[in-house]
């Protein structure tokens, strides 16, 4: 147990890059971890820059199959909207007002590659916190001014991505379904509903129950 332990956590850390962001939920410390996930992908030579809140569950197979739709060397921004019409945002330096989609970061978006290249000149070594100040808006917003305002690339919506924004228990096919969420709106827990092998004391979230849906042989999922 102590070898895995030492093992999980060297693994784990190896992975973890340490931003410096603030703790807090505001528009700057956001858009400062979103900096730091932008460069990092740009310096790593990876072909898909994919965003997911650290609350969420992520279906990294059907995650792959729904990339594997695309190429990478294109322009693809794909994600969710939370909103039912475009954003409006004036930009501070000027009176011009623009309006676009973007693709809610509780749900999760993806980046190509080729597309990520060409948001360099507004996203990489720190720049991106500074276009968000121009429109003052967070992250995933400014990720869409950048794609669709000022690139003209349009979102690719893809039902597949869940936040908790969303009536969660009217999600189905669970199996197929990108990422998933969790919530609480006035007091009553908004999560997936699926029968598995833990009950919703057990596993609040329903994360635990999906994953052992999924991938039943998991060593800690037991038998239902």
């Amino acid at each position: 147990n102590i070898v895995f332990f030492f093992f999980f956590f060297f693994f784990l850390f190896s992975h973890l890059i340490n931003t410096n962001c603030s703790v807090t939920h505001n528009r700057q410390a956001l858009s400062c971890k979103m900096a730091q996930e932008y460069d990092t992908f740009i310096n790593s030579g990876k072909k898909w820059f994919c965003h997911v809140d650290d609350d969420n569950y992520v279906n990294v197979d059907s995650l792959v199959k729904l990339l594997s739709q695309y190429s990478h060397t294109h322009d693809v921004y794909i994600g969710r909207p939370s909103l039912e019409r475009p954003i409006e945002a004036t930009e501070r330096l000027g009176t011009k007002q623009v309006s676009f989609w973007f693709a809610t970061g509780g749900a999760g978006f993806c980046l190509s590659r080729g597309l990520a290249l060409k948001m360099s000149p507004w996203a990489s070594d720190g720049t991106f916190m500074a276009t968000a100040e121009l429109i003052r808006l967070p992250d995933d917003c400014t990720v869409g001014y950048i794609v669709e305002a000022l690139l003209g690339v349009s979102l690719i919506r893809s039902a597949l991505f869940h936040s908790h924004l969303e009536n969660l228990g009217l999600v189905s096919d669970i199996r197929n379904q990108v990422t998933l969420s969790y919530g609480t709106v006035e007091n009553i827990k908004n999560t997936v509903h699926l029968r598995g092998p833990f009950s919703t004391n057990e596993d609040p979230t329903r994360f635990k129950s999906v994953h052992c849906v999924l991938y039943p042989d998991t060593p800690w999922c037991p038998s239902f």
